[in-house]
């Protein structure tokens, strides 16, 4: 069974010019890693929290979002809080902000335990010892007794993992969650990510910028721009093969995960759409080079499938002399 379904998702906030989030369709399998990427304000964070029913205050919301067969578009309280509290889980990108720092870590964890299984603190604190070792934190019974300012940014963030298993969900929400850490240590919390996917059969939505990152880790990749999905695919297809003007030029602008250096970065030209800037047409067009102003910014191009398991919006895809991935 699907664990995290979109369907047509639209969140509007008055007074804007464009929808935070508009027509959002996507689903996370069990053991399936899917990854959101995009520039900031894409809308990325939004989609992430509306899992857990977390909608902007005074919006409105249209279309589904079920975790595990619960639609959280208009839930009661109980539904809610069974989402958050045994089906769902949140990683944010900075863990230093996701714990009181004037607690010890193992007072943050059996807080967690005791709250969702009514455990006595004895046995909540063996479990967050569990937890801790779960999670590759050594000697877990002295990180324990120690304070946030004691440990490192890792270290936090594998503390941070721990409290998000206490009710052990079926469904991970990773919201950029190595982007304050050296990419050593990057690439170890990524690594225990997976780990954790796969021994446990959770569904990934991991969130991030770094296209090359989303290719490296997912299993498939969407790629959204303005609150839109302008391309998804399998991940081991996007880097070699984009669909769509903007996935070509996040590629050409990030230089490669294996530290070799590029031939050439070149950036996306012009800044993203604002709330505030209407888009009748593709929200890309001002800014791609590939744009026709008759079409393109006069009617928003439908997601239509381009190949197995991918599809993109845009008006311009399959044109004699036009191919993307040569031209980012």
């Amino acid at each position: 069974m699907t664990l995290l379904r979109y369907e047509d998702l639209r969140i509007t906030l008055p007074g804007t010019a464009r929808p935070l989030l508009d027509g959002i369709g996507l689903s996370v399998d069990p053991g399936e890693t899917v990854v959101l990427v995009g520039e900031s304000g894409s809308g990325k964070s939004v989609t992430a929290r509306a899992a857990l029913g977390l909608f902007p205050a005074g919006a409105e919301v249209r279309g589904r979002v079920s975790v595990d067969g619960t639609d959280l578009v208009g839930a009661g309280r109980e539904d809610l809080r069974e989402v958050r509290t045994a089906k769902a889980a949140m990683i944010y990108q900075d863990p230093r902000a996701a714990i009181n720092p004037v607690r010890r870590v193992g007072d943050f964890l059996t807080e967690s335990l005791r709250v969702v299984h009514r455990w006595p603190k004895a046995r909540a604190r063996t479990r967050a010892a569990e937890l801790l070792d779960a999670v590759g934190l050594p000697d877990p019974a002295r990180h324990l007794d120690q304070y946030p300012h004691e440990l490192s940014g890792g270290m936090l963030q594998r503390v941070v993992i721990a409290a998000a298993l206490t009710a052990e969900p079926r469904l991970l929400l990773c919201d950029e969650p190595t982007t304050a850490l050296d990419v050593s240590t990057q690439a170890e919390i990524l690594a225990l990510l997976g780990r954790l996917r796969r021994e446990r059969g959770l569904g990934l939505l991991l969130i991030t910028h770094d296209i090359e990152l989303a290719a490296s880790v997912g299993d498939r990749v969407y790629v959204m721009y303005a609150g839109r999905i302008v391309e998804t695919a399998p991940a081991a297809d996007l880097l070699t093969a984009p669909r769509h003007p903007y996935t070509a030029g996040l590629i050409g602008s990030a230089p490669p995960l294996d530290g070799a250096p590029p031939e050439r970065l070149v950036p996306v030209p012009g800044a993203p759409l604002g709330l505030l800037e209407a888009a009748p047409g593709c929200a890309f067009a001002p800014r791609c080079r590939f744009a026709d102003p008759g079409r393109c910014e006069q009617s928003p191009p439908p997601l239509r499938e381009r190949g197995p398991a991918a599809a993109a919006a845009c008006h311009r895809i399959g044109e004699a002399a036009l191919t993307f991935a040569e031209a980012r």
